[in-house]
């Protein structure tokens, strides 16, 4: 009995050191939706989760906090983004917000206000932003799907703040990579993602 008590007050006192060490480290927030969130994969399979061991592994003190969300909009991430803004207090923010807006045929105006706004709500609240881009299938028409990529770099560039064109680019010539639906990769592909994204944001730190 005595020895049982002795590894229950050990192994608390362990996740205790473990929470107060998680807590000491600056967060970076990625708020984005289904392809940030790990649509269809378990949850330590998620690019975010492999972005962070990047970055651990070189030697970055970050807890990467992944507020994603399946299926939401520019418009929904907007409503949400105050409050995880203060819950959180991100020292970096990686904004992968609009494929919702484009496959539901939005208006491309309002989504572009939308994570325009996103972006200076996190810049007045002390992070770091960094952009993260998609692009449509070619189906939804050569005007609007050019329209929807342009809109990233040229928020980037209005904010200027730092851009992944597309995020899923190292990805998308492996049709083997995506899940049956064909729009959410593997868990495979996931790294593949991290690493790009590592690369593109490693001047923030």
């Amino acid at each position: 009995m005595k020895r049982l008590l002795f590894w229950l007050i050990g192994a608390l006192l362990a996740l205790q050191s473990a929470m107060a060490t998680a807590a000491d480290k600056p967060v970076l927030l990625v708020f984005g939706d289904s392809l940030s969130a790990g649509y269809g994969l378990p949850a330590d399979q998620a690019w975010p989760v492999h972005l962070g061991k990047l970055l651990a592994a070189q030697g970055k003190t970050v807890q990467v906090v992944n507020a994603s969300v399946s299926g939401e909009t520019t418009a929904g991430g907007l409503t949400r983004l105050p409050a995880a803004l203060q819950q959180h207090k991100p020292r970096w923010v990686l904004i992968e917000l609009g494929p919702n807006d484009g496959l539901r045929g939005l208006p491309l105006d309002k989504a572009k206000a939308n994570l325009q706004a996103m972006v200076q709500l996190a810049r007045r609240s002390g992070a770091q932003v960094h952009l993260i881009g998609m692009q449509l299938p070619p189906n939804f028409g050569p005007d609007y799907t050019k329209r929807f990529a342009a809109m990233y770099g040229e928020i980037a560039k209005a904010e200027r703040v730092s851009l992944t064109p597309f995020l899923l680019a190292p990805v998308i010539s492996k049709p083997e990579w995506f899940q049956n639906d064909q729009q959410h990769p593997t868990a495979p592909a996931e790294p593949l993602i991290a690493a790009m994204i590592a690369k593109d944001i490693a001047g923030l730190f």
